[in-house]
């Protein structure tokens, strides 16, 4: 079976672990943690990076930097994964969901000024596989109506919009670094803070509430808790293998585009006759590969490709089930106006595998696959 994901390797990853452990440091926050978070602070332009135990945990680092408390409100599309509510009904804020525009997936700008009530604390957006919001007009409307604007950009490494990187436009923006991700370290996330009046609560709340860091900077003369937090860190050994594919982070990328874009030539004639709809970067975005997806003509085309593709050998999924549709999501949130496009696209799409190793063969053999069942 050609599975749909295989996590790839740089070959330095266990020179650098071991590197962690002789410095006998493993805990976080060490030299790997700090190498990977000056990496971070040049190649996207953050004001500051701290490195997570997950994206989850950056999220939830986003609701305690937001100051939701019960009863708020926080704005987002229903077709993402469940911690990008989850992070925030932890604080007791309420996700109102609202639907996504049908080009690239992203929430509908136009769909959010609806959604807004006394109660709205934030919006947050959700950078689908790895093509930017249309965040300007976000942007300005949250400025307008004094909201804050967090980024899961969890699948959203090394790719931009207007030439700003993705989880640097507004105030928080939160990466992944799952093994499903383009960089990998098995689990890991990292946490942007653009807004520099955040950082310093940021680097508390990262460090259990303590301002541990300062001490160790000399800063205060002792450290103490001072405020809410918890252990988002990861240990130096994730931190090890992160640096690893830091180095590595473009030539990654590089190929998973290569294969991206044999995919895309390929279903180009397919999508001309109607049978099918491949993915849309519009020209002011640069993506990163992050998935390839097809969107079939109906949930009977996707299931009877699905299990094809798996007949041949060959992993194909499809993706999240939108969260106003979830027993959680009923129960915790609420909906604002149609969510037409999130109910019939979530139901039509299907991701094909796209892996660093994946070679053009076997890209090949999948798409003849395709073809012949759509």
């Amino acid at each position: 079976m050609i599975p749909f994901n295989k996590p790839y390797a740089t070959g330095n990853e266990f020179r650098y672990i071991e590197e962690a452990i002789q410095a006998g440091q493993t805990a976080g926050n060490g030299q790997f943690t700090k190498r990977c978070q000056k990496w971070l602070e040049e190649t996207t332009g953050t004001k500051r990076a701290l490195l997570t135990h997950s994206c989850t945990a950056a999220l939830e680092m986003c609701a305690i930097l937001a100051g939701i408390e019960p009863g708020d409100e926080v704005i987002m599309p229903s077709y993402t994964f469940v911690s990008t509510a989850n992070a925030f009904v932890l604080r007791g804020g309420v996700p109102v969901f609202v639907d996504i525009e049908p080009s690239c997936l992203n929430i509908d700008p136009t769909a959010i000024e609806a959604a807004i009530t006394e109660k709205t604390k934030a919006i947050v957006v959700v950078h689908y596989a790895g093509v930017g919001v249309d965040m300007d007009p976000i942007l300005e409307l949250a400025d307008r109506r004094g909201l804050m604007v967090i980024e899961d950009a969890a699948q959203g490494a090394l790719a931009s919009y207007k030439g700003r990187a993705l989880g640097t436009m507004g105030a928080l923006g939160a990466l992944s670094f799952h093994e499903t991700k383009n960089i990998i370290s098995g689990e890991g996330g990292a946490l942007l803070i653009n807004d520099p009046k955040l950082a310093d609560r940021a680097e508390i709340v990262w460090e259990k509430g303590t301002n541990r860091s300062a001490f160790f900077r000399g800063d205060v003369d002792k450290y103490t808790w001072v405020d809410v937090g918890s252990s988002f860190l990861p240990g130096e050994v994730v931190a090890a293998f992160l640096w690893a594919q830091f180095e590595d982070a473009r030539a990654i990328t590089d190929r998973r585009l290569e294969v991206w874009r044999r995919y895309h030539s390929a279903f180009a004639d397919a999508e001309a006759a109607g049978r099918v709809r491949r993915p849309i970067t519009p020209a002011d975005r640069v993506h990163n590969a992050h998935m390839y997806y097809l969107l079939t003509e109906s949930l009977d085309v996707r299931t009877r490709l699905i299990k094809r593709l798996r007949d041949d050998g060959y992993m194909a999924v499809f993706h999240y089930v939108p969260l106003h549709s979830s027993p959680a999501g009923r129960k915790f949130g609420r909906t604002s106006g149609s969510l037409e496009y999130t109910e019939d696209l979530s139901a039509r799409l299907v991701r094909l595998p796209l892996w660093v190793g994946i070679d053009d063969a076997t890209v090949d053999r999948i798409v003849a696959s395709v073809l012949d069942t759509l």
